[in-house]
């Protein structure tokens, strides 16, 4: 199960998470360094991802987009998704392990991600608003909770469902946006679970090729 020509992804031309793995082609290009697939990457200013040329590949203006051949894809989760049902590794051949896996999907991007993402936002635009001190406690107690409920899932158990799958690529690069935050640390096995994460050689390709792009020197792997 292989793809005939090499995809082309975008990624920022000049990413503002400075290269830490935090865009969201790091997804992208962990999923395609986990099935052995090159790939190309066009980088994108944020003045061109507004155009006309880059919308009629994502709509909404944004990074990641796919394309591989006459198909364009945009949205990480689908795009991970794509590359999954196309390469063995990244799902189980098994019907119902599959079926587990693909849950653990949309459960990091649905479930587990948005309060991530809310608190997220609120630090960076709305620190130096009057209500920001009463806010943020909400927020993290939102995230808590999901972070609470995963562990509990987890356990000690080195992935979600037995194998690494895509449903793990995605939680690791979700709960990684929590870094520097002080609320992973709560959770130890899900800190160790992000580590097992990071310390793939796939994932390590991957955030040195992104790191790269930010720092403009070559990988060191």
């Amino acid at each position: 199960m292989t793809l005939p020509m090499t995809p082309m992804i975008t990624a920022f031309e000049r990413s503002p998470d400075r290269g830490r793995g935090l865009a969201r082609d790091m997804r992208v290009r962990w999923a395609l360094e986990e099935v052995g697939q090159p790939y190309e990457v066009r980088l994108v200013s944020f003045g061109a991802m507004k155009e006309p040329a880059h919308r009629a590949l994502h709509p909404f203006g944004q990074i990641p987009t796919y394309e591989e051949g006459d198909l364009a894809l945009f949205e990480s989760g689908a795009i991970v998704f794509h590359i999954a049902e196309h390469h063995a590794g990244l799902l189980p051949d098994d019907a119902n392990a599959r079926a587990r896996a693909i849950t653990w999907m949309f459960a990091a991007l649905n479930t587990v991600e948005p309060p991530i993402l809310d608190r997220g936002m609120t630090t960076l635009l709305e620190h130096d608003k009057p209500w920001y001190g009463e806010r943020l406690p909400i927020l993290e107690d939102r995230v808590r909770v999901r972070l609470g409920e995963l562990s509990s899932r987890l356990g000690r158990a080195d992935w979600l469902d037995d194998a690494f799958s895509a449903g793990d690529l995605l939680m690791v690069t979700v709960l990684r946006r929590l870094n520097g935050s002080g609320l992973l640390e709560k959770y130890p096995n899900l800190c160790a679970y992000v580590a097992r994460g990071e310390a793939r050689p796939a994932y390590k390709r991957a955030f040195d090729a992104q790191l790269a792009v930010f720092t403009g020197k070559p990988p060191t792997g």
